[in-house]
């Protein structure tokens, strides 16, 4: 099962994401590759510093993009991060990706760009909408204070994009994530009984549904 997380625009929070749904993943059980196809290297950033901390379990990694490719519709997780700085690896990854998992922050900006990423994954997909079109939308870094409606704005804008599947769960703007990824750990890790874990999993749970 090849999922790409990517976003048109940079500071999305992507990294994070992918980082930690691949422990998420590890942590039921199952089969999990993490491939980072960004410059940045962020995502091999936070797994050196997982690997020498000596953390467990280690999560294998490659920065080859046939690595994600040959895993692609098996029952192994891989799960890409890859960004607008790579432009024809993010978009040779999301035509032959059996999900694009899209994290959106919630702003005007975030989702016009949202628009137009959507519409240029459709050309390069097909037809295919909604559940079976494997375009996969969720709000990351939400507001965490009820009467700011900045996020509950971007939710109505997101639900009103054709050919997607609107995810529900959302991650909130935590210090648990920053901190959590700065020490190699996943946030289920570092607090399992905090909010951003039980984010997480709500998450998680939404995305990959049965297959975990």
């Amino acid at each position: 099962m090849l999922t790409v997380v990517a976003n048109l625009k940079g500071g999305t929070g992507k990294s994070t994401v992918a980082f930690n749904l691949a422990l998420w993943l590890l942590a039921k059980g199952r089969r999990v590759q993490a491939v980072d196809l960004d410059p940045q290297r962020t995502l091999v950033d936070v797994l050196e510093v997982r690997a020498e901390e000596g953390y467990l379990p280690a999560l294998a990694w490659s920065t080859d993009p046939e690595d994600a490719l040959q895993r692609r519709g098996n029952d192994e997780h891989c799960l890409v991060d890859v960004g607008p700085s790579a432009m024809d690896v993010l978009m040779r990854m999301v035509e032959q990706a059996d999900r694009v998992l899209i994290p959106v922050p919630p702003s005007q900006a975030d989702v016009w760009s949202t628009h137009r990423f959507v519409r240029e994954i459709q050309e390069r997909r097909g037809a295919r909408t909604g559940d079976d079109a494997g375009i996969e939308v969720f709000i990351n870094r939400a507001d965490t204070h009820q009467f700011v409606r900045e996020t509950e704005e971007t939710a109505e804008a997101l639900r009103q994009i054709e050919g997607i599947r609107f995810l529900r769960p959302r991650l909130k703007q935590r210090t648990a994530f920053r901190r959590s990824f700065s020490e190699g750990l996943a946030v289920n890790e570092l607090e399992p009984a905090g909010k951003a874990a039980e984010e997480l999993d709500r998450l998680a749970r939404a995305i990959f549904g049965e297959q975990v």
